[in-house]
C-alpha cells in the first residue's frame, strides 16, 4: 500500500486539486460501505429467518411427538398453560425488551456508555423482579381459586409459573441482542436451544417410561426455559465485554419507562392478537379442540417468521439512521424491509398451504379437520406482511404511542370478534376473528406511517417506486 506524503506541520493548509482517480476511489469507498451495510442487513434478516425456520422445525417435531404421546386432550392442556407463560412472561419486562431495540443503538451512537450500562443491568433486574412477582401472584391465585379450575389443569399450571421469571429474562435479552444487531445471540437460545432441550427431555422421559401427561411436559418446559436463559446470559455477557467496558452506571428509569410503557401496551396487545383466540376458545371448547386449533394456527404462523426476521434485522438500523438524520438512507431501508417482508411471506404462505393438510395429519388424522383454520388465517397474515415491519418502524422512530393505540384497538377488536364468533362458528370463528384483527391493525399502522412519518409503506407503493425519482425525504412522497 502506498502511503501519501505527510505535509509539514508548519505548512499552510493545502486544498488538493480534484483528481478523477481520487474521486472514483472515494465514490467506490462510499458505495462499498453502503453495500456492506446493505448486505449485513440482508444477512441478519436471512439469519433471523433461518433461526425461526429451524425453531419451527424443532417445535413441530416436539409438538407432533407430544400430541401423539399425550393424546389431544393432554396436549391441549399443556398448550393452554404454556400460552399463559408466553403472555405473562412477555409482560414481565414492562416493554423494556422492545425499548432496547431503540435505546441501545441510540446510546451507542451517542457514545453514552454510562447510561447504556445502567440500561442493560437495570433492564435485567426489572425482568427478573417483575417476573418473580407475577409468578408469586399466580401461585397465590391458584391456591385461593384453584378449586374452580378443572383438576387436571392445576399441577401443569403450578409448574408453568416456575418458567415465568427466566422466560422474561430471555425475552429482555432478546431485545438487547437485536439492539446490537446480534441476531444469533438474541434468537438462538429462545428459539433453538429452548425447544431442543424440551424435545430432548421429553424423549428421555418417554424412553424411561414416564407418563406422557401435561405435568411431564410442563416440567420439561422448566428445564428448557432455565437452560436457555442461563446460556443466553453467559453468551451475552461475553459479547458485551468488548463493546461496553466496565465503568460507572447511570439509571434513568423514568426516561426508559416513558419509552417502554407504550411499547408494553403494544406488546400486550400483540400477545392478545397471538393468543386470545386460543385462550377464549378454551372457555367454550374442550382441550382436544384447543390442541387441534393450536396445531393449525401455529402451522400457518410459519408465514409470520418472515415478518419477525426482517423486523429483527432492520429495527436497530432504523433507529441508527434516524439518530443520524439520514432520511434518504432511512427511506431506502424502509423500502427494502417492505420488499423483504411481503414477497417471501407470500411464497411461504403458498408453500405452507400446499403442505398444510399432511402436516396436520402428522399430529393425528383428526387434526386435518382444522385445515380451514389455516386458509382463514393466511388472509390476515398477508395483510400484515403487505406493509412490512411497520411496528418496528413506528417504535424506533418515536411513534410508539400511536403504535400502541393501534395495537390496543386491534386487540380489543380481536377479543370482541372472538367472543362473537367462537360460540357460533367454533374454531373457524376464532380464526376469522384473528385474521380480521390483523388486517385492521395493518391498515391502521399504514395510516400512521403515512400521516406522521411521510412514508408510504405498502407493498403497492414500494413496488411502484422509481429510485431515480427519490427525493430522499421519505417513501411517502413516492406514493
Amino acid at each position: 500500500m502506498t502511503i501519501p506524503p505527510t505535509p509539514s506541520k508548519l505548512a499552510a493548509p493545502v486544498v488538493e486539486p480534484l483528481d478523477a482517480n481520487s474521486a472514483v476511489v472515494r465514490l467506490k469507498s462510499l458505495f462499498d460501505g453502503f453495500k456492506t451495510e446493505h448486505n449485513r442487513l440482508q444477512r441478519n434478516a436471512v439469519m433471523a429467518f433461518a433461526v425461526r425456520v429451524a425453531s419451527a422445525a424443532l417445535l413441530y417435531l416436539s409438538q407432533i411427538l407430544l400430541a401423539r404421546w399425550m393424546g389431544a386432550s393432554e396436549f391441549g392442556v399443556y398448550v393452554l398453560v404454556w400460552t399463559w407463560v408466553l403472555v405473562l412472561g412477555g409482560l414481565s419486562h414492562l416493554g423494556l425488551s422492545m425499548a432496547m431495540m431503540r435505546l441501545v443503538p441510540e446510546y451507542t451512537e451517542r457514545q453514552d456508555f454510562a447510561i447504556l450500562r445502567g440500561l442493560l443491568s437495570g433492564g435485567r433486574l426489572v425482568a427478573l423482579a417483575v417476573g418473580s412477582i407475577i409468578a408469586g401472584l399466580g401461585l397465590m391465585g391458584l391456591v385461593l381459586f384453584g378449586h374452580k379450575l378443572e383438576p387436571y389443569t392445576l399441577l401443569p399450571a403450578y409448574l408453568a409459573l416456575v418458567c415465568i421469571p427466566l422466560y422474561a429474562l430471555t425475552d429482555l435479552q432478546d431485545g438487547i441482542g437485536r439492539g446490537h444487531g446480534w441476531i444469533g445471540t438474541a434468537l438462538v437460545p429462545p428459539y433453538i436451544l429452548r425447544p431442543l432441550v424440551l424435545l430432548l427431555v421429553m424423549i428421555v422421559a418417554h424412553e424411561v417410561g414416564m407418563s406422557m401427561t401435561a405435568p411431564t411436559a410442563a416440567a420439561a418446559a422448566i428445564v428448557a426455559t432455565w437452560t436457555a436463559a442461563v446460556v443466553q446470559t453467559v453468551v451475552m455477557k461475553r459479547s458485551l465485554a468488548p463493546e461496553v467496558k466496565i465503568g460507572p452506571k447511570t439509571y434513568d428509569f423514568q426516561a426508559w419507562f416513558t419509552v417502554s410503557l407504550p411499547l408494553l401496551a403494544m406488546y400486550a396487545a400483540e400477545l392478545v392478537l397471538q393468543n386470545a383466540d386460543l385462550i377464549l376458545l378454551s372457555a367454550y371448547h374442550p382441550p382436544r379442540d384447543v390442541g387441534m386449533y393450536f396445531a393449525a394456527a401455529k402451522t400457518m404462523a410459519l408465514v409470520m417468521f418472515v415478518h419477525y426476521a426482517v423486523g429483527s434485522a432492520v429495527a436497530h438500523r432504523f433507529s441508527t439512521l434516524n439518530a443520524r438524520g439520514d432520511h434518504a438512507a432511512l427511506a431506502t431501508a424502509i423500502r427494502d424491509a417492505v420488499r423483504w417482508t411481503f414477497y417471501p411471506s407470500l411464497a411461504a404462505a403458498l408453500a405452507v398451504l400446499a403442505v398444510g393438510w399432511p402436516l396436520l395429519w402428522l399430529f393425528s388424522p383428526d387434526f386435518t379437520s382444522a385445515y380451514p383454520v389455516m386458509v382463514i388465517l393466511v388472509i390476515g397474515f398477508l395483510a400484515r406482511a403487505a406493509i412490512g415491519p411497520a411496528e418496528y418502524l413506528l417504535n424506533t422512530l418515536g411513534e410508539q404511542n400511536r403504535a400502541a393505540m393501534v395495537a390496543i384497538a386491534a386487540a380489543v377488536a380481536n377479543i370482541l370478534l372472538n367472543l362473537l364468533l367462537i360460540p357460533r362458528f367454533g374454531l373457524f370463528g376464532a380464526a376469522a376473528a384473528t385474521s380480521g384483527a390483523l388486517a385492521f391493525s395493518a391498515l391502521c399502522n399504514y395510516a400512521v406511517a403515512r400521516r406522521r412519518l411521510g412514508f408510504g409503506i405498502s407493498i403497492f407503493e414500494v413496488a411502484r417506486h422509481v429510485p431515480n425519482n427519490s427525493t430522499g425525504t421519505g417513501a411517502g412522497s413516492q406514493g
